[in-house]
């Protein structure tokens, strides 16, 4: 690790210096570098957690000893959290939890866009509390009760455990872990991610869940549930779909909150990458909003045409409430 010393040490001794001025404690753990939770000085209990806002596109070298003072000028803070890479960079993201949703406005209205250097405008949006991952390249031959079992010696809080025959990569399996917190469910992800999962090779793959694939997880018969989950469901073809969003209302209100943030009309690329013979098929997306600093891009998974809607169509709904996470609300 000696060679990780010598980067970025301006900064580093910029940062000691602070902290014994300031007599703030930051404990790093796991990935992360927490202030507060409480603070000194905080009385009663913690505040909610929709009271965090997530920043991200920071200048890898720049620390706590300039964001926490920029981040409190707007509002008290409860907590801080600044994620860090093994060298001692920051991960160019970070997380501040205010003491009241005012304070966790204030600081959006603020910040969101904000050059913390020239030409380093960050972006600040609500922080969304995901408590789902997603597990793929299970085998085949891994059963409930197998992955249950390791899944509670090596992570905590898990509320349940779903698998299913994955969609998309036959024959290998999938399964969905919710976990009663955000926390646990982030530790979770970078305690499966180090290899501590050993069901299935080199291929397996841990990421946050997201909405688009849930949704269309939702389509696929279960297999037999867990200990915590209930049901007698199995594996079948998808069950029919929900009538799915209509573009031209998604594309709307998605007009209409980049009017609201001083963003131009978005524009979209789809483009089909894969298709399986049960006719699943796999979009790549990127959409460029002028006024916005890059593009916003990703894949998902759309069924055939059902409901008049072309699968292109159902891309750029995908696409769309993806750029609202993005840029801090929901549909």
């Amino acid at each position: 690790q000696m060679w990780t010393n010598g980067i970025n040490v301006a900064s580093k001794m910029a940062l000691l210096a602070w902290e014994r001025e300031t007599g703030i404690e930051l404990v790093q753990i796991n990935g992360q570098r927490r202030y507060g939770g409480p603070p000194p000085g905080w009385v009663g209990g913690p505040p909610p957690a929709s009271t965090e806002v997530y920043i991200t596109r920071l200048p890898q070298d720049i620390y706590e000893n300039t964001l926490i003072p920029l981040f409190e000028s707007v509002g008290k803070l409860y907590e801080f959290r600044l994620m860090m890479t093994f060298s001692g960079l920051n991960r160019g993201f970070a997380y501040a939890r205010y003491a009241s949703l005012e304070d966790a406005r204030n600081a959006i209205a603020t910040f969101h866009r904000f050059q913390v250097r020239k030409g380093c405008a960050i972006v600040v949006c609500w922080s969304t509390q995901k408590r789902e991952l997603l597990v793929s390249g299970l085998d085949a031959s891994v059963s409930q009760r197998e992955l249950e079992a390791v899944l509670q010696m090596v992570t905590e809080e898990i509320l349940s455990v779903t698998v299913h025959a994955s969609p998309y990569q036959r024959p290998a399996k999938l399964a969905v872990l919710k976990y009663r917190s955000h926390k646990a469910a982030a530790l979770a992800k970078k305690a499966l991610m180090e290899g501590n999962l050993r069901l299935g090779g080199a291929g397996i793959r841990v990421d946050w869940l997201e909405p688009q694939l849930k949704q269309n997880l939702r389509l696929w018969k279960e297999e037999p549930s867990s200990s915590w989950v209930h049901g007698d469901k199995s594996l079948a073809v998808p069950r029919p779909a929900a009538l799915p969003p209509s573009l031209q209302d998604v594309l709307e209100h998605l007009n209409t909150l980049c009017w609201r943030q001083h963003l131009r009309t978005p524009l979209f690329i789809t483009k089909c990458v894969q298709v399986n013979a049960d006719g699943w098929q796999r979009f790549w997306y990127q959409v460029v909003i002028p006024g916005y600093d890059v593009p916003i891009s990703g894949f998902t998974w759309v069924s055939q045409d059902r409901h008049g809607q072309s699968e292109h169509e159902k891309a750029k709904v995908a696409a769309a409430l993806h750029i609202f996470r993005v840029l801090g609300e929901s549909l």
